[in-house]
């Protein structure tokens, strides 16, 4: 099957290419070269992690070398510890004893984490080299490889510390997909889920249909449920790169609570996308009382969500201390929580919500999980 190609077109940066389809890193190295950025680098450094590096790390550096690169690589800790300050900064250190210079390329392979990580580290290395993104999970497919948004953690919260900084290409090859478990699958599905709810009468009834054929991973299905959420994410980047303008707030649907069950569960304990697919139950009950989406939409999404192997969470927290997680996360402003409320499949509104509105939904949340 050919590969799909999405152009990214961002008002005051340079256009990208997103390829999406199996076997498309074998040919990573060349695509580079096409691009004027390219034409003279010699430098290429893959960013990985220790469970990503033993299955595609080769591949990468091959693919790179016949281009004509000199490869280094670096392999991270696996996991979202490895998203911090200090391991950024042992990555700025082994560039500098490398003699990278500002013609090098960080090439991130991996999932969301080594992309964010990769990513600052770029957008920040000699005020900014180029990055090239290589996801290998859906979550990272369909999410984090385009937009530009990279970062770090620190210890009060997800992603406080970081930089806007567009990639030059995005390599997405479904081939790596093959390795990933099912709760990895599960989170990359929510993050689906989340863009069709947004987007359109379209994405979303088209990801209805095909719930259970991208739950069993069919190659033609998740092919294009990645190439619809990359065209939905580029959209709304185009129309607000910096996330000043309150459009690409709306990409943060399900991300309120879903942050605030990550920091108090524990990172790791749930998946992002699980964490998120909870926070989208959440968000669409609040919007029935506070902004009159219809009932249907509730159950339409629950029923969804359930498809994709992502059910209601198990697990629940005191209502306060999930309210003061919430104000931690960097989206509140002036102490006080917003939510992306669906009006309906396509049509959203971000709210600031009042703290006594809110402790009524969380504690009608915990009950519900009694």
């Amino acid at each position: 099957m050919p590969a799909t190609k999405v152009i990214v077109n961002i008002p005051g940066e340079e256009a990208y290419d997103v390829r999406i389809g199996g076997g498309v890193l074998a040919n990573l190295g060349a695509h580079l070269r096409k691009l004027p950025v390219f034409a003279e680098s010699d430098r290429a450094l893959v960013v990985t992690d220790e469970n990503v590096a033993p299955l595609y790390r080769a591949d990468a550096k091959e693919a790179l070398a016949q281009a004509g690169f000199r490869v280094s690589d670096i392999a991270v800790p696996a996991g979202e510890g490895s998203k911090s300050v200090e391991v950024a900064g042992e990555i700025w250190e082994a560039m500098a004893s490398l003699a990278l210079g500002r013609d090098c390329v960080v090439v991130a392979l991996g999932g969301g984490v080594v992309g964010d990580l990769a990513g600052f580290v770029a957008a920040t290395y000699m005020r900014g080299v180029p990055v090239v993104q290589v996801p290998t999970t859906l979550l990272s497919m369909v999410d984090s490889s385009v937009g530009g948004k990279t970062g770090v953690n620190l210890a009060a919260g997800k992603n406080l510390v970081g930089a806007f900084k567009q990639p030059a290409y995005v390599c997405a090859d479904t081939a790596t997909l093959a390795t990933l478990d099912e709760r990895e699958w599960a989170c990359g599905c929510a993050e689906i889920a989340k863009s069709a709810v947004i987007d359109s009468d379209d994405f979303f009834f088209w990801l209805v249909d095909a719930a259970g054929a991208l739950a069993a991973r069919d190659e033609v299905v998740v092919e294009e449920a990645i190439a619809r959420s990359v065209v939905f994410k580029a959209d709304v980047v185009a129309a607000d790169k910096s996330e000043s303008k309150g459009v690409r707030e709306c990409l943060n649907y399900g991300h309120t609570l879903g942050h605030a069950v990550e920091s108090l569960a524990g990172y790791g304990a749930f998946s992002h996308g699980a964490a998120v697919a909870e926070g989208m139950r959440f968000a669409a009950r609040m919007a029935v009382s506070l902004v009159d989406a219809p009932l249907d939409l509730v159950e339409t999404q629950d029923s969804l969500l359930d498809q994709l192997g992502l059910p209601a969470l198990d697990w629940s927290a005191e209502p306060e201390a999930m309210l003061e997680a919430m104000k931690r996360d960097k989206k509140a402003r002036r102490g006080q929580v917003r939510f992306v409320l669906p009006r309906d499949v396509g049509s959203w509104q971000l709210a600031d919500v009042d703290d006594a509105t809110i402790l009524d939904h969380l504690n009608a949340w915990a009950r519900s999980k009694a």
